[in-house]
């Protein structure tokens, strides 16, 4: 049975750092498109940070770039969501996700198969 399963989330203060994880069970990441988004109370969900399966090319939403940084341990098949530099419009439910495919486009949250349980990330002082 697949299954993702978060951990890392709470609460922040602005400029700090978080770092989520997501253990995977079931089949091994480094053959998925794996990524994290967020939703937000109010607002749309949105994609944060992808890796692709094509090429293992990385991406970020602008929103992010550069304070967040995504990675994976192949080892531990855990991957993970190193934010830094944290602002309180960051505040959401953040879910990790994977897919076998390439999903196009790379935000598309509807095409990815499998997702965590998500994490609270609050942002405050």
């Amino acid at each position: 049975q697949v299954q993702l399963v978060e951990s890392g989330g709470g609460l922040v203060q602005p400029g700090g750092s978080l770092r989520l994880s997501c253990a995977v069970l079931g089949f091994s990441l480094d053959s998925y498109t794996i990524g994290w988004f967020r939703h937000a109370p109010g607002k749309e969900r949105e994609g944060v940070s992808v890796i692709s399966n094509s090429d293992g090319a990385t991406y970020y939403a602008d929103s992010v770039k550069g304070r967040f940084t995504i990675a994976r341990d192949n080892a531990e098949n855990t991957f993970y969501l190193q934010m830094n530099s944290l602002k309180p419009e960051d505040t959401a439910v953040y879910y990790c996700a994977a897919d076998p495919s390439s999903p196009q486009p790379i935000f598309s949250w509807s095409t990815y198969d499998y997702w965590g349980q998500g994490t609270q990330v609050t942002v405050s002082s």
